[in-house]
């Protein structure tokens, strides 16, 4: 039979959230914290906030508006002797 070496023990783990969330599930890491969890995530809570994208492009446009195509230094004839 083949050793059980290979498969990970998982065992109950607690995570801790930032927010004071507590999490109970199972992990081979064990006990562990997160900076952020399914409670506190604006896109899970709703307060995700939307860029404005239009206005982003806009200000990129006009900040490079002046800056023109790079001219190619013309070929200078090279002289033969």
């Amino acid at each position: 039979m083949k050793d059980s070496a290979n498969h990970p023990h998982y065992r109950p783990a607690r995570i801790n959230c930032a927010c004071g969330a507590i999490h109970d599930t199972f992990s081979t890491r064990g006990d562990h914290g997160v900076d952020i969890c399914s409670n506190c995530h604006p896109f899970f809570t709703g307060k995700q906030k939307l860029m404005d994208t239009a206005g982003r492009i806009d200000r990129f446009n006009k900040k490079y508006a002046n800056v023109g195509v790079a001219k190619t230094a013309e070929a200078k004839p090279t002289e033969t002797k």
